[in-house]
């Protein structure tokens, strides 16, 4: 394989944490980031282009001869940055628009799992507010209402009465809360056990396995507080081995493959199954069409191949026969938060001590919502920053996250105290 030059699109810890897992391979000869964060400067050139600015990215990618483009988010590819870029013959890691729509749109998502057998929550869609509440009446609560679109991970209710499904319903369907993303929902049954997610690499007809990882999305200590983007991880995560990882691909990735194909849409990137472990088996709680975001910070410093060669074969239909090694090491992520998030929050809290954690035995930090003001460190956006350790045991791994956590000069900083900890003696 040539060497390469190679694009990430995003600005958050995921996207840190790729730059510095492509860094290391000997086949890249240059790096950008658009739009990139202050960590990523580090490893790469940043580049002062939004990721929804798909003709600007595009022509960067043309103009700098960039051989592979990687994108973070889902948001530019359900807006078609992969179909953009094919014509100029730049590979992107990711699927077109009309795969995206797995994420892009939850009701198509639950078609594919109905079309191909995936084990998923009983679902219904509804445009109509009287008929989704209607539905809720006769069917109780506990329930979950899901906007259909994107929503920035704002637009799921688990509602424990039906006072809350209604709530939620009005504020979607009458309100419009959340504009044309929730113009239709999906209202499905609640799934109860431990949720966890698996990462696969595809390349249209092929997967390997990229792990998986326990997110932990609720503001406060034991999972309590409202939801957020994701408070932290651990990868791999307790209860699912990876005997039970390799078994679920059989079950939620291979047959959404077929099923993409056979539609002429075939999948080819990251693609992201979040799994509800109930006691009847796994079940699909919904696709996602990228890494996760903490989840990658907490899977990549696992990873013993060269990324950067793997995602290229995806792209190229050539991972039939690939694989990838991964260390015989668990990896805890803690995100360190500016106070007030999920709600309402300061940008531009002074940040010290980055150098301190990070010289931390067995840690690593990537910068999410941080700014340089005047040369100093400053956040700038609601998840600042992700702490990661590395250890043979959970317990290990959390020593050292939390130690570099500690080391951090940041009084406005809020982060969780228990990532990681569950069935683990700490």
């Amino acid at each position: 394989m040539t060497t390469l030059k190679v694009l990430v699109v995003g600005s958050g810890g995921r996207e840190h944490a790729l730059a510095w897992a492509l860094s290391n391979s000997p086949l890249l000869t240059r790096l950008y980031v658009a739009p990139g964060n202050p960590g990523t400067a580090t490893l790469a050139e940043n580049v002062p282009i939004g990721v929804l600015d798909i003709p600007a990215l595009v022509d960067f990618a043309v103009a700098h001869g960039i051989d592979l483009v990687v994108p973070g988010p889902e948001a530019p590819l359900v807006a078609g940055l992969a179909d953009a870029l094919a014509p100029t013959g730049v590979r992107c890691c990711g699927p077109t628009a009309a795969a995206a729509a797995l994420e892009g749109s939850k009701s198509f998502a639950k078609e594919i799992c109905d079309a191909a057998g995936i084990p998923t929550a009983r679902w219904e869609r509804f445009s109509d507010a009287a008929a989704a509440l209607d539905f809720v009446a006769r069917r109780g609560a506990p329930i979950v209402i899901k906007a259909d679109g994107l929503a920035a991970g704002k637009g799921v209710t688990v509602a424990a009465t039906e006072a809350e499904a209604n709530a939620a319903i009005t504020a979607l369907l009458t309100e419009n809360a959340l504009g044309e993303s929730g113009a239709t929902i999906v209202i499905e049954e609640c799934l109860t056990g431990e949720e966890v997610s698996l990462f696969a690499l595809c390349d249209g007809t092929a997967c390997i396995l990229l792990g998986a990882a326990q997110d932990h999305k609720r503001i406060g200590e034991n999972d309590t507080g409202p939801n957020t983007g994701g408070m932290g991880a651990i990868s791999p995560p307790p209860g699912f081995p990876p005997d039970a990882q390799e078994a679920a691909l059989d079950l939620f990735i291979r047959p959404a493959l077929r099923e993409m194909a056979a539609r002429g849409t075939p999948y080819t990137g990251i693609l992201f199954a979040g799994l509800m472990l109930t006691p009847d088996g796994p079940k699909l709680i919904e696709y996602n069409v990228r890494f996760g975001d903490p989840e990658t910070q907490a899977l990549l410093p696992r990873l013993q191949s060269d990324l950067l060669p793997a995602l290229v074969a995806a792209c190229d239909g050539e991972l039939a026969q690939f694989s990838l090694s991964w260390l015989d090491l668990t990896c805890v992520s803690v995100v360190v938060a500016e106070r007030g998030y999920p709600g309402a929050y300061a940008k531009g809290s002074p940040i010290g001590g980055i150098d301190r954690a990070a010289a931390v035995p067995h840690a690593a930090i990537f910068h999410a919502g941080t700014d340089l003001r005047d040369g100093h460190l400053v956040s700038a956006g609601g998840r600042v920053l992700t702490v990661c350790g590395t250890g043979p045991t959970a317990t290990a791994a959390r020593a050292a996250a939390y130690a570099a956590v500690e080391a951090l000069d940041y009084p406005s900083g809020v982060y969780r105290r228990d990532i990681g900890k569950k069935d683990v003696l700490f």
